[in-house]
């Protein structure tokens, strides 16, 4: 009797499913609904973000037309006279693939910089301005152009 009940209550459980094939769709697609809702939520400030710096791209350059993740990416990993000698280029620190998290010169690990790994990265302005600076400085010895944050943002995104 008891393997009985046993067996009424875990079918009991499942038959909704297999009864319902249209009821479990819909859970299906709220749950992933629900799921990707914090990712649409950031992608407000991410947007702004890459609008600002294709509006500064257009002041300096009036035939700018869009930014790049392909250059973002050439971007990444290229290595730079002008800045610290231990950290050449983005990739230095960062590691080639934006999926993996990198190390700082002093050993301490950085998490990967993807959006598709860390999906909170970029929806905070004032610290994507403040790692921009810092960075920049580090690695080429100048500020970023608001071209080349863009297309290393859209390298990260597309990541």
């Amino acid at each position: 009797m008891k393997g009985a009940l046993h067996e009424e209550i875990a079918g009991a459980r499942t038959a909704p499913q297999a009864s319902h094939p249209l009821a479990a769709r819909l859970a299906a697609g709220l749950a992933a609904g629900l799921l990707a809702w914090p990712l649409a939520a950031l992608a407000g400030p991410r947007d702004d973000l890459l609008a600002g710096y294709s509006s500064a791209a257009k002041k300096v350059d009036p035939s700018f037309i869009g930014f790049s993740a392909s250059r973002g990416d050439s971007f990444h990993r290229r290595a730079f006279a002008g800045g610290k000698a231990e950290t050449p280029a983005c990739a230095s620190c960062h590691s080639n693939d934006p999926r993996a998290a990198g190390r700082t010169p002093t050993g301490k690990r950085i998490e990967p910089m993807a959006v598709s790994i860390s999906a909170a990265r970029y929806s905070d302005p004032a610290k994507v301005d403040k790692w921009f600076r810092r960075n920049c400085q580090e690695v080429l010895g100048r500020e970023c152009s608001a071209q080349e944050k863009g297309d290393w943002l859209s390298f990260m995104f597309s990541q």
